[in-house]
Parts: structure tokens; sequence; C-alpha cells
């Protein structure tokens, strides 16, 4: 991979570390990836990206060990090698960050323990429930609505597409909770 950009000014060393050690275990852990059976392979991806310990970068939290907050330098970084190697393990990369992003930035602590540090780990798979059949991935169209009904939300809609639907252990679902129009 050309890596010549890393020099550029808003990149720090750590990033040039980091393109370069992912590199080298991803020549190393992202082979052999049976697209016969998708789903299977995603979980193993989620698995050794786990092992490797870069879902961290995906779900990050103040009080554990790795980085603080997102660092959109290293993500950006890290989807380009995977998909070097991988277009699904970019794909499973990508997920779990979607699908603990929203966690990660507005989660109560009770939902951050209890979601980041699983994926971290690889115990549980991400999903992105956004897309509807009427509004496709555009926030302002969307239709399905939360609503609170004796102290817990209430969804009513459908969603379409929705990334890792089939593996998924919990999902990260957009809906209204008021009226107006817009996003």
């Amino acid at each position: 991979m050309d890596h010549t950009f890393l020099s550029w000014p808003f990149f720090e060393g750590r990033h040039a570390d980091l393109a370069t050690e992912l590199g080298q275990w991803a020549k190393s852990n992202i082979v052999n990836i049976d697209h016969h059976d998708i789903d299977n392979a995603c979980r193993e991806l989620v698995s050794n990206l786990a092992t490797g310990n870069w879902l961290k970068y995906c779900a990050p939290q103040p009080n554990a060990r790795g980085p603080k907050y997102f660092d959109v330098r290293s993500l950006c970084l890290i989807r380009e090698t995977l998909a070097y190697y991988s277009g699904l393990a970019d794909f499973s990369f990508a997920m779990q960050g979607l699908g603990s992003g929203p966690i990660t930035l507005y989660g109560s602590q009770g939902i951050k323990n209890e979601y980041l540090p699983a994926v971290r780990e690889g115990k549980k798979i991400a999903a992105f429930a956004l897309s509807e059949p009427d509004a496709g991935s555009d926030v302002a169209a969307i239709s399905t609505s939360a609503t609170i009904e004796d102290g817990a939300y209430t969804l009513n809609g459908e969603k379409t597409w929705i990334s890792n639907g089939g593996i998924a252990d919990y999902y990260v679902v957009f809906a209204r909770t008021g009226d107006g129009s817009g996003a």
C-alpha cells in the first residue's frame, strides 16, 4: 500500500504506526475468507478484529484501555487498510462502528457498559437500521416512530436493508420521537 500521504501535516506519527501495524496484521489474519457463507465470514472477521484489538477504535470508551474518543483519521486509515485486503473485513469493522457509534456518543453509562466492552471483544455484533422502503437512507424522510409508553419505547414502522440484520446481537434503530418534518 502507498502510505506516502501519511506525511501530510494532519497525520501524526501514531497514524503511520497504526497503518503499518494493521497492514502487517491484515496480511496474516485476513486470509481465506469463505465468501460462500457471508454471515459466518462476518462473525469470524469480527472475532479476528477483536483478537487483534482493532475494534477498540470503533467503540472507544474513556475509562477503557485504548482510544478514549473517536479519531476519524485512525478510523479512515483502518477502513482503507482493511478494504485493501478485504472489502468484507472493512464492512465488518464499519458495521461494528456504525452500531456502536450512537451508543458511544449518546448512550447512557449503563448502555455503554453493557454494549461497548462486548463490541470491542467481538462478543456482540451490531446492526444499523436506518433505511426504509419509502425513504431509503434519507434520515429526514424516515417515518418509523418511537413513542414512550409505561417508561419504555415502542417502535412503529418498517426498516429495510439492515446491515448485519441476520446475525446481529443488537440493533441501533433510527426513529422519530416527535412531530415535524426534516432530520
